[in-house]
């Protein structure tokens, strides 16, 4: 049985209102397996092409598929009913002229409208790689290749384990973590917006995490938008480690854009917060010099007036769900195919028809807006060629310059910006990147008004070609 796209938008219920999801739930954003929530047997509809998740790197797969051959029979998972990019959204909280919470939110009935292929808004309960069966709360779903882009989740018990369920469920109300599509950003603008006085603390977690240079970013933003308002608290930055993505260029507009009111603290590990007090209490170590593994450790107690808690990442339970192999660290990173005719995949290491792109993959590059782009294009010719009966190697596009050009918006007033380029290459079984973070001939600096420019644009850009 195959569902059409008018059925299957109808059973979807598509709206346009904005999402008001928080990240992973208690159970992770998915739904713990059941009877109930899946019946046994209520197949709705098996595509060629399944896809589970709706950001950037979905979106992409789904789309140039479409584009590839208009006769693939494509569908999309996800959980959400519009569209709300991460990337972008720090432009909101600096004030940004001209970007606004909508400027974040798109209508995914638009897409599906104009490229063509399925999406059902439901919660996936399972995944039988055997029987090559998704399982929502809606129903199930069959596929021929099944393409993993769940993005990101919270590890709050893995990072704070004596927490308590309520004490998590409030820190993510009222310290939001806004690294994650929904009710997040929502919150977190609302709490910076309307702040009278106090600091902005900004947590910066240990590990791989969704787009490293997002945390800086926020913190240049959000002292862009208190010296707007004439509020007279600054942005400080508890790193658990001592890397700061863009690191030169961000401070750079720390001491000459902020006037020292952005203060990077490094090395600091959160041991708990007062959520009623306002009060962060954390272990700083001061390393001696580069032989010293012990350091000094110092416990400080501060307050805050907002508190942006990011806290680790890890992949979305889905992957767990799925059963593929994953990297024995916390964030499980799905491993990647490899073979001598292919070197580099998308395909998973545990199951040919199972695919992944996004924050998720196993290869060694950034996980940002831009990659997920980039890997969904490459993922998508995977499989159209493996649909056409033809082969396609990854590795005959690599090395490739430019595969990731993230901007980062560092001042409001003249708006300026700074940039990181990647190239991609193959690095052993999977793919590498090399970064470089150019400076203005002319200046000096590392932040230019053309940069912010392009940013504007880039963002645009982005949407016109995910949404059409």
């Amino acid at each position: 049985m195959t569902i059409s796209r008018r059925d299957l938008l109808k059973f979807a219920g598509i709206s346009a209102a904005a999402a008001a999801v928080s990240g992973c739930a208690a159970t992770g954003g998915v739904a713990a397996p059941s009877a109930s929530a899946a019946p046994a047997g209520k197949m709705i509809g098996k595509h060629q092409v399944l896809i589970i998740g709706g950001g950037w790197g979905g979106l992409t797969v789904a789309k140039e598929l479409k584009k590839i051959d208009s006769n693939f029979d494509v569908a999309i998972i996800e959980k959400n009913d519009s569209f709300m990019s991460c990337p972008f959204s720090n432009a909101n909280l600096g004030g940004i002229k001209g970007v606004n919470l909508g400027t974040l939110t798109h209508d995914y009935a638009q897409a599906v409208e104009n490229f063509g292929y399925g999406m059902l808004h439901t919660t996936v309960t399972g995944i039988d790689r055997a029987a090559k069966v998704v399982h929502t709360s809606k129903g199930d779903v069959g596929y021929d290749i099944l393409v993993l882009a769940p993005g990101i989740c919270y590890d709050y018990k893995g990072q704070f384990p004596e927490w308590s369920d309520a004490k998590i469920a409030k820190a993510r109300r009222v310290a939001p973590a806004a690294l994650v599509p929904g009710g997040e950003h929502i919150a977190l603008d609302r709490l910076v917006k309307n702040l009278e006085e106090g600091d902005v603390v900004i947590t910066v977690p240990a590990g791989k995490y969704r787009c490293p240079p997002a945390p800086f970013e926020r913190a240049s933003m959000i002292a862009n938008y208190l010296k707007n308002e004439g509020l007279g608290g600054k942005v400080i930055i508890l790193n658990e480690t001592a890397e700061i993505a863009k690191g030169a260029a961000f401070k750079e507009a720390w001491k000459e854009v902020n006037n020292g009111n952005v203060e990077h603290r490094d090395n600091c590990k959160i041991s708990d917060v007062d959520f009623d007090k306002k009060e962060i209490t954390y272990v700083q170590t001061v390393f001696k010099d580069k032989e010293d593994t012990e350091g000094v450790k110092t416990t400080y107690t501060i307050k805050y007036g907002v508190f942006n808690l990011i806290p680790h990442n890890k992949s979305n339970p889905i992957i767990e769900m799925s059963g593929v192999a994953t990297t024995p660290d916390w964030f499980k990173k799905v491993k990647m195919a490899t073979s001598a005719e292919k070197p580099v995949s998308f395909q998973t290491a545990t199951d040919k028809d199972v695919y992944a792109v996004g924050d998720v993959v196993g290869h060694a590059i950034p996980p940002s807006g831009q990659s997920a782009i980039w890997s969904g294009k490459e993922c998508a010719k995977e499989i159209a060629h493996l649909l056409h009966g033809k082969s396609y190697s990854v590795a005959s596009t690599l090395p490739y310059k430019s595969a990731n050009v993230c901007y980062s918006f560092v001042n409001g007033n003249p708006e300026e910006a700074i940039m990181v380029n990647h190239e991609f290459m193959v690095s052993g079984p999977v793919i590498g990147s090399k970064g470089s973070v150019p400076k203005d001939e002319k200046s000096g600096k590392f932040r230019t008004s053309g940069l912010a420019k392009a940013t504007h644009d880039w963002y645009k850009g982005a949407m016109r070609d995910l949404f059409g």
